[in-house]
């Protein structure tokens, strides 16, 4: 059984990693499609860095989600 997300940056990760890879796509197609770098994509994945509501928002957009989608937690 996966454990629960301990915080809001593991929720958010754990959802872009999820999203990014239904639509097949790597970091560096997520940080195109966003308008974002690739390392910043890679590092909100491994949670290094916070994120703003402005790139919450383009990432959902990248992704044809809602930005709340991304902030959701995903039970097990």
């Amino acid at each position: 059984m996966a454990k629960a997300p301990k915080n809001t940056r593991e929720v958010l990760a754990l959802n872009l990693i999820r999203l990014r890879k239904q639509k097949g796509w790597t970091q560096e197609a997520l940080a195109y499609e966003s308008g974002l770098h690739r390392t910043y994509v890679g590092d909100l994945e491994r949670q290094a860095r916070n994120v703003s509501i402005d790139n919450i928002t383009r990432l959902a957009e990248a992704l044809d989600v809602e930005p709340w989608v991304l902030l959701k937690p995903v039970r097990p």
